[in-house]
């Protein structure tokens, strides 16, 4: 119980990434917000002869949108190095302080600068907390819990696209200040961050790392609820001194045993943010209303998705452990490569620079963009953060899930910055652009992305890398079994 509790606050911080997510969207849909900071925006939004296409094509646009990420890459970096000597609670307190600070500024800002400069200061809480919470999490609970307890974060982040939704929906309704409101609600799941995390426990493995060995058995025997943890806790007193002695973390990282945990959980963030998902969070009422569909209506259809995000997810916290998680990525896979193929195509038949997309075929567009977002949400989203994670020894742990953070976050950037200018050029095209994605990162998952289910995290090499039919040449021949996993 006491590891569950835990998880569940640390996991707080997917609630305040998730609702910066889905706040964002909402936000730059509505007209107050848009005279006060981007006129040229509001004008083209209600030009009659405005290709629909390229409404919201604005670079600033997508910079008070993409910022937070740009910033959450650096801090990303601070934040490992704050794991490794001040430990996973700490950092997480910091993320609190700096997402508090972020939401303020935006709240109360007069003008763009203010505006940009709370973002940012959003984007350090961002990447303070996604540093710190999956390795808490993942450090914190058995293995055979691990990837329900982690994806717990998941789940938050999906409840707080979820909650930023009907607040958008609500605020909307207040012509004047409405904005204001939907940027000021953030500072909740800050606040329940930051108070939660004086109740919990720092992780056995962190305590030990830091040389207090005394309170890392003490916390260790707590969170499982017994006395004799005698093998776990010499584990991780072997994992700590191989730690110690192997030297500096992003040095480590540059040996040869280390490329297939690096190049697996920074290839899983990319693939991640390419499937297209970021698409849907950020800017769904902004799509929404490009297929012609008005304000409200537009806010309630992401409402609708973000709904269908938190309750797929969990499918992930019952069936990671169970079904294993390349079997998820797999079949998520195909699920969301034919979403987004038909949305494609009924985009491209139906839409056109100035028409409105009837209503039928508006339907059967949210339906295959629920479809999408119920693959994404028991699989890539959750699992792209569990995995990385738990992949790492823990000489290269906080070292290796920075490159894994940092790279979630420079292509979720990417993908926020570049989005609408893609809209306006590639139109129905950038839902093809994506599927070819999805097809790629599927043939990844069957053939080169080990399984990881029911694995201690401080066996990983020996177990996992070690017996991987392409990975276990990268370490030495006398520590490859000549067992061949199957793909």
């Amino acid at each position: 119980m006491q590891v569950v509790i835990c998880s569940i606050i640390a996991a707080c911080g997917g609630l305040m990434f998730g609702y910066d997510i889905g706040i964002s969207g909402g936000v730059t849909s509505m007209d107050s917000f848009l005279l006060k900071f981007f006129p040229k925006v509001y004008e083209k939004k209600h030009s009659a002869k405005e290709d629909n296409y390229c409404k919201y094509d604005n670079q600033m646009l997508q910079l008070f949108t993409s910022s937070l990420y740009i910033a959450a890459v650096v801090c990303s970096f601070i934040a490992s190095l704050c794991c490794k000597k001040f430990g996973r609670k700490r950092t997480m307190q910091l993320a609190a302080a700096f997402f508090l600070v972020g939401v303020i500024l935006n709240a109360a800002a007069v003008n763009l600068l203010m505006l940009i400069i709370g973002r940012v200061c959003l984007g350090a809480g961002v990447g303070f907390g996604n540093q710190a919470v999956p390795l808490f999490i993942s450090e914190i609970a058995p293995a055979k819990y691990r990837g329900g307890l982690n994806i717990c974060f998941q789940m938050l982040i999906t409840l707080g696209i979820l909650i930023a939704n009907v607040v958008n929906y609500g605020a909307s309704k207040i012509e004047t200040y409405g904005w204001r409101i939907s940027l000021g609600v953030a500072a909740f799941p800050a606040i329940l961050l930051g108070l939660g995390s004086l109740a919990i426990v720092e992780t056995p493995t962190s305590l030990i790392e830091r040389g207090k060995t005394e309170d890392g058995l003490r916390v260790l025997k707590k969170i499982r609820g017994v006395e004799d943890v005698e093998a776990e806790y010499n584990a991780i007193i072997g994992a700590t001194e191989a730690a110690k002695k192997a030297g500096n973390p992003f040095k480590n990282l540059m040996k040869r045993s280390s490329i297939p945990p690096l190049f697996c959980g920074t290839i899983l963030q990319v693939f991640q943010q390419f499937t297209g998902i970021n698409v849907i969070m950020f800017y769904a009422p902004v799509l929404f209303q490009t297929m012609g569909l008005g304000s409200n209506a537009s806010l309630l259809s992401a409402m609708v998705t973000g709904f269908v995000n938190s309750l797929s997810t969990l499918v992930a916290i019952f069936g990671v452990d169970r079904f294993g998680r390349r079997f998820l990525l797999k079949e998520a896979a195909v699920q969301m490569l034919i979403s987004q193929v038909v949305t494609g195509a009924i985009l491209y038949s139906q839409l056109g620079s100035t028409n409105a997309i009837s209503k039928p075929f508006s339907a059967v567009v949210i339906v295959f963009i629920c479809v999408f977002v119920m693959g994404f949400a028991w699989s890539w989203g959750p699992l792209g953060w569990l995995i990385p994670s738990e992949i790492f020894p823990l000489e290269t742990r906080t070292a290796g899930f920075f490159f894994a953070v940092s790279t979630n976050m420079i292509c979720t950037f990417i993908i926020a910055q570049a989005f609408l200018t893609m809209l306006c050029h590639m139109r129905s095209g950038i839902f093809f652009f994506f599927a070819a994605w999805i097809f790629v990162m599927g043939c990844f998952a069957k053939f080169f992305l080990p399984e990881t289910k029911g694995i201690p995290i401080d066996e990983m090499n020996d177990r996992v890398w070690n017996k991987h039919w392409f990975w276990r040449s990268f370490f030495t021949a006398d520590s490859v079994t000549p067992e061949l996993e199957q793909v």
